[in-house]
């Protein structure tokens, strides 16, 4: 019997359905590998060369300049034909080159594509060249770990996501001994060019390595990548160049699905509130993208937090002769108002559900949070400076942490280092929760940077919101409004008049959703309110209609949290990310072909239509400024906010009270999962869409 039962499951294992619905590859994949991205139009050229383009101006940092002197004087390179160079030229172009390719930082949608780009483009021009993956980011680089990236592997990964091919990591090569070990590995590979993969700080590393290769021949090519779509690039008259990295469509349409699932759970259930958090540490580009493609009834914009002004406590000051400070910027409090305001208008118009999108950098826009962070920043960075100690290591729990800001307000630490931390801050501070002030604490990146997603944002705030909800529950203005037509059919069906009781207990009682007098807070001064309109006499009891509407009326406030990051960014592309990511890998190659260094491939129009693109250089050199961290000030590529004055951002503000639907009907968008076949897929970011009007 046994040896039937093993048989049975021997043919079970071995069938065709099985074996088909349990493979590692699906049909997707297989469609997925086998898609071929488009081809900027130029590319389809034999040979290429790179125009200077002067007259896109960008103001110079002193520091860039004093420490880049080999590139920063490089111009946007316009990718052009180059049929008609020399024979030369055309031979130098095609040569067999070694090139290095290196993922940094964390991992987003496209980044396979680049080096399926990179790899094809360098290929057609020469087989016999070679590229080399450096394996688990930097460290492969610095450590000399490395695999051949073949055409099999290719094929394995193109339009997949993830960084898996040769994996990434965060080292940064901050250091001549690091620089060195760099050089020292392309020397000994015979690497002729590099293309560093990354962020805003991994592109400043391939700026240093740019300089430092420069007098060896090797050539450096920086590529955008960042979910958070917060590099952008602008000349100084405002000509957009580079108008969002790549990945980020995908984690935004990956988040936007789930978000939207939430939307359709929320209006079934009605009985969820859903705060979403999704990932955007220092900019609020993917939440503005979420809230267009999903119309969430809430969207925070940190940018737009940060700019706020409190006129009407400016003008109360005015009155009085003084200056308000604290009227300018949004305080936690304030933003918390904002929300139960957000909450009480949905739920007087019957709704007591919806959804909120925070961005996962928001507290960084909350003006006592920020100067909180400033100041412990300095107090941390001072410390080490001066003690030649780690502050972590000295104090590693939070009460050690604690007691050392108890003795700086007090003058008793460190004496005349500390002025920045007073007795007002610590009492501030330790009115906070607990696992706040440990997360304020939290030793910050390898980039310096506070560490945000170890912060439960979501819950600092909907505590708050939690608390004030419960305080106009109290005071009788927090309440679910009734549908007309429900009140009046329940009334019919226990014999009462309906208009009499309206009038007695709504304060509304001529809209669609009535809402209960805000006096009525209980059963007991609903009671009396009856008794004094004379609907009910002191010994009757309170109808049972009129108990289920008060019950119904009686708000619950119930929310679920979700945090959205690391599935977006592993996510696989969209058409749109397919396509830009391979043409930056091909653009990598021509970059390269044609002498460039120091040099980050981009494409410009990407905003608009595909046929618009044009494949182009950017002086990375010139885009970095001075910028504190770690308490040190250093070269670094400015991040770009969320522009107020955009038209995506004003289409939003013109629209969120639609989407509030405090009112009317619920405005939910479903953009759908992230396909790859099918005419409906979009194109582009919704919010590129809006600023290429």
């Amino acid at each position: 019997m046994e040896s039937l039962k093993l048989k049975s499951l021997e043919s079970l294992l071995n069938h065709p359905k099985t074996t088909h619905v349990t493979a590692d590859v699906n049909t997707e994949t297989i469609e997925r590998r086998s898609f071929s991205p488009k081809k900027i139009k130029i590319f389809s050229t034999r040979y290429t060369c790179l125009k200077d383009a002067p007259e896109f101006r960008f103001t110079v940092n002193h520091e860039a300049q004093k420490v880049l002197p080999d590139i920063i004087n490089n111009n946007i390179q316009f990718i052009v034909p180059g049929d008609g160079t020399s024979e030369a030229a055309r031979k130098a172009f095609a040569g067999r080159r070694n090139i290095g390719v290196v993922f940094s930082g964390g991992p987003a949608p496209g980044g396979h594509n680049v080096i399926a780009g990179l790899f094809d483009e360098m290929k057609k021009y020469n087989p016999d060249s070679r590229l080399f993956g450096f394996l688990f980011g930097p460290d492969g680089l610095l450590e000399s770990k490395y695999v051949e990236i073949t055409n099999s592997l290719v094929d394995t990964y193109r339009n997949m996501g993830g960084f898996s091919m040769i994996k990434t990591g965060r080292t940064k090569i901050d250091s001549r001994q690091k620089m060195e070990a760099a050089l020292k590995t392309c020397t000994e590979l015979g690497i002729d060019a590099l293309v560093v993969i990354g962020g805003d700080d991994s592109n400043t590393n391939a700026a240093f390595l740019a300089q430092y290769f420069k007098s060896r021949g090797i050539k450096v090519i920086g590529v955008p990548k960042t979910i958070d779509g917060d590099i952008q690039v602008k000349t100084d008259d405002g000509e957009v160049l580079c108008a969002i990295s790549f990945g980020f469509h995908t984690a935004a349409r990956a988040f936007s699905q789930n978000i939207s699932n939430l939307t359709t759970d929320a209006g079934s259930d009605i009985k969820y509130w859903h705060i979403c958090k999704v990932m955007g540490r220092v900019a609020s580009h993917l939440t503005l993208e979420c809230a267009f493609q999903t119309h969430a009834n809430l969207s925070l914009i940190g940018e737009e937090l940060a700019d706020y002004t409190d006129l009407k406590r400016i003008e109360k000051a005015k009155e009085k002769g003084q200056i308000d400070y604290t009227a300018y910027g949004m305080t936690l409090r304030h933003l918390s108002r904002l929300i139960c305001d957000t909450i009480v208008r949905r739920a007087a118009g019957g709704k007591n559900y919806g959804v909120i999108i925070i961005p996962e950098g928001l507290l960084d826009f909350i003006n006592e949070i920020q100067v909180f962070i400033i100041k412990l920043n300095k107090i941390i960075a001072d410390y080490n400076y001066i003690h030649d100690k780690n502050f972590h290591s000295s104090f590693p729990a939070l009460t050690d942490k604690l007691e050392y800001f108890k003795r700086l307000a007090r003058g008793m630490a460190d004496k005349g280092q500390f002025p920045i931390w007073n007795l007002r801050d610590d009492d501030l501070f330790s009115q906070l929760p607990s696992f706040f002030q440990e997360g304020l604490l939290v030793e910050r990146d390898t980039h310096g940077n506070f560490q945000f997603s170890q912060i439960k944002t979501e819950k600092i705030i909907m505590d708050m919101v939690k608390e004030y909800l419960n305080t106009l529950r109290e005071q009788g203005k927090y309440k679910i409004g009734i549908e007309r037509s429900l009140f009046k059919s329940m009334m019919e069906d226990s014999n009462l008049i309906p208009d009499r009781y309206a009038k007695a207990i709504f304060k509304n009682p001529d809209d669609s959703h009535l809402l209960i007098k805000e006096s009525v807070i209980s059963l007991k001064t609903l009671r009396q309110t009856l008794i004094q309109n004379e609907l009910i006499t002191q010994d009757e009891p309170l109808p049972e209609a009129i108990v289920s509407i008060y019950k119904k009326s009686e708000p619950k406030f119930k929310t679920q949290t979700h945090f959205y990051g690391y599935d977006g960014r592993g996510s696989d592309p969209t058409h749109f990310d397919c396509n830009y990511s391979y043409n930056l890998g091909i653009i990598s190659f021509h970059l390269i072909a044609n002498g460039a260094t120091g040099q980050m491939a981009a494409v410009r129009n990407l905003e608009k239509k595909f046929d618009k693109w044009e494949p182009i250089g950017i002086p990375i050199a010139r885009l970095m400024h001075l910028e504190e961290r770690n308490g040190k000030m250093q070269l670094v590529i400015e991040k770009a906010l969320v522009d107020e004055n955009s038209n995506a951002f004003r289409v939003f503000k013109a629209l969120r009270e639609e989407w509030l639907a405090a009112s009317n009907q619920d405005r939910y968008r479903r953009p759908g999962p992230v396909r790859f076949t099918g005419d409906s897929e979009e194109d582009r970011p919704i919010t590129l869409m809006l600023n290429s009007i």
